[in-house]
């Protein structure tokens, strides 16, 4: 997983990761454990942050599509990145950007 790789380099840009999923905590822990994910991974099973966020898919399969928001310290969202489709991610370069111009 990328953001995993690169998280140094996030972490250095004063980005605190967290990723959040639809999936249980002990699928979460799973995952994190096969792949070493050491950021915090959490459940959103009842997809409410997810559709609060507005990033469910609205052709009906239910999933999210995958964005970063970048939340400040009082939990206003300064900035959202998002990439069509699924399979496809921003770069961390992106990130850092992004990040960098909040600030």
């Amino acid at each position: 997983m990328q953001l995993q790789a690169d998280r140094k380099k996030i972490e250095d840009a004063g980005v605190t990761l967290v990723a959040v999923s639809y999936d249980a905590t002990d699928v979460l822990a799973d995952f994190a454990r096969a792949k070493a994910i050491t950021f915090p991974l959490l459940s959103d099973a009842g997809s409410k942050t997810i559709d609060a966020y507005g990033v469910r898919d609205s052709s009906g399969n239910g999933y999210p599509h995958p964005e970063t928001f970048l939340i400040d310290k009082e939990g206003v969202v300064r900035a959202r990145l998002s990439v069509e489709g699924y399979k496809t991610r921003h770069s961390t370069e992106d990130l850092i950007e992004a990040a960098k111009r909040v600030k």
